[in-house]
């Protein structure tokens, strides 16, 4: 059993051509036929037709297949079209940023020679050779190199002198490690917590001084008396410390650089060109190994009192960027100083644990206060006079590393130079000593490179700067050259026109390393 289903089949009526009409149709007086056929359920409806109705249903089923692939052919084209259009804007882009790429780097190919040549440093003249900064110079340039077609604006800029020198300082720290390689200060690592406690020793001993010589000094007024003037080191070496400590130190065979600069002129001392931007993204994390890895760059590049001058502003360049002043003289008297605090304290510290020379000195004390008996005074006068010879021994370090020759660290019965008895003529006419040599000690720039470390990085490098900038002036004939018109990293923000008011706008970014 099965249900026949009923096929309508509508259909117009043609008449025969008239080659005197227009139209195969009349469309006034068409004659309209129906039909109704019966096609079985479980089969296709056309092969159950009549042979002569299956001819005009299959051309309605063509009519329709013919329909819906004309429609997936219109979408199939609307979708290549919409993908090559978004490829062609996303090609226009590219080249945009291509053409911006390359105008940036063309621009920064442009950097300062002489910086480079001399001190291994990256950065773009910012002046242009003027000494002026103007931030029209670097559009221009940009659109000489093919960028000018976009709208340029800066979104941040970072100068050489910007932010603690920290451009400066990081390109420092990898030229130096690409140079010579971390393992080059390895070795140092495990002395640098031993500097830093040599000098909160310095100020620890420098306060103890004072409090024994008031504690003596007011024993003393207590019993109104006082120490005899002669034979006594604690008041010869008082003398010895309100005069230049240079007049102790210095070779006797050396002269003293006379240079003087004019402060106000110095990068440290003058207005500076600032940037502006936030590079903390870009910027490398300092440590131990970076400041280590600055110290020497410091020492490999800048001049000291041992080193011979090179017709620069200044001669004794790491001295001026330990010390700051306007004179040779001036810094090398400010830096003998703080190597003075800074051999003083391991002389102290020995001289303390040496019982011979404890001995030697509470001698001298007993034959000092010998007529005042009076137990409390010879003992402050006993520490006071070990003060003094510690004092000593650090003038005849001093007079050691000066003249080129090396110091130890920590001293010994063996490398200890001064006896009590030549405290006395210490700075006198009778005073021939120079200075030993111990091979196994450290030299002058040794003590240098304490100090580097020491020292604010961001002040050293602000000095170190303004000696570069004072010798491509002086020396290298750059009269325009400022270190802080010296752009070392800058990031831009470009606007593009494409077709049909299509805008492209991105960030280019670019800073030596």
């Amino acid at each position: 059993m099965y249900v026949e289903n009923m096929v309508y089949i509508a259909s117009i009526k043609r008449k025969e051509r008239n080659r005197s009409r227009r139209s195969y149709i009349d469309t006034g007086r068409a004659d309209w036929a129906g039909h109704y056929i019966q096609v079985p359920a479980y089969q296709p409806g056309a092969d159950n037709l009549p042979e002569d109705n299956q001819r005009k249903f299959r051309h309605l089923v063509r009519g329709e297949v013919t329909a819906y692939l004309s429609l997936v052919f219109i979408l199939f084209i609307t979708l290549v079209g919409g993908l090559m259009e978004s490829a062609s804007i996303q090609m226009a882009k590219n080249y945009r940023r291509a053409d911006m790429n390359r105008a940036v780097e063309c621009m920064f190919a442009e950097y300062q020679k002489e910086l480079l040549d001399e001190y291994h440093i990256f950065a773009l003249d910012g002046s242009y050779e003027t000494g002026q900064y103007e931030q029209s110079n670097l559009m221009e340039r940009l659109g000489y190199y093919g960028a000018g077609n976009m709208e340029q604006e800066i979104k941040r800029i970072q100068f050489l002198t910007d932010q603690g020198c920290q451009s400066f300082f990081d390109q420092i720290t990898a030229y130096m490690e690409h140079k010579y390689g971390i393992d080059s200060v390895k070795d140092m690592l495990g002395m640098t917590s031993v500097w830093g406690q040599q000098q909160d020793k310095g100020a620890e001993y420098a306060r103890e001084e004072a409090k024994t010589q008031k504690g003596l000094e007011d024993l003393l007024a207590s019993n109104d008396s006082e120490l005899p003037k002669e034979d006594n080191p604690i008041d010869h070496v008082g003398r010895l410390k309100a005069q230049p400590l240079l007049e102790l130190v210095l070779p006797k065979d050396r002269a003293l650089s006379e240079k003087q600069a004019d402060e106000k002129e110095m990068l440290s001392a003058r207005a500076r060109q600032e940037g502006y931007g936030d590079f903390s993204d870009v910027a490398k994390a300092g440590g131990t190994v970076s400041s280590l890895l600055f110290g020497e760059y410091m020492l490999e590049n800048f001049l000291s009192f041992t080193d011979e001058g090179r017709g620069g502003a200044l001669d004794y360049e790491l001295e001026y960027i330990l010390a700051g002043a306007g004179s040779d003289k001036e810094n090398l008297e400010k830096v003998a100083r703080k190597l003075m605090m800074l051999r003083f304290v391991p002389n102290y510290a020995y001289i303390q644990t040496d019982g011979e020379m404890k001995a030697e000195a509470e001698a001298m004390a007993a034959t000092l206060c010998m007529l005042l008996a009076v137990p409390a005074i010879t003992s402050a006068a006993a520490q006071a006079i070990l003060l003094a010879w510690a004092y000593g021994e650090t003038v005849m370090d001093l007079r050691s590393l000066l003249k080129g020759n090396r110091v130890p660290l920590v001293k010994s019965r063996e490398t200890w130079q001064l006896q009590l008895s030549s405290l006395l003529t210490l700075g006198t006419q009778e005073d021939t000593k120079e200075g030993a040599d111990a091979p196994e000690g450290l030299e002058y720039k040794d003590y240098l490179r304490m100090l580097l470390f020491l020292a604010p990085k961001q002040t050293s490098g602000l000095r170190a700067l303004g000696i570069i900038e004072q010798n491509l002036r002086k020396v290298y004939g750059q009269a325009y050259f400022r270190a802080d018109l010296c752009i070392s990293r800058v990031e831009f923000r470009s606007v593009c026109r494409l077709r049909r008011g299509i805008h492209y706008e991105f960030p280019i970014y670019f800073g030596y390393q």
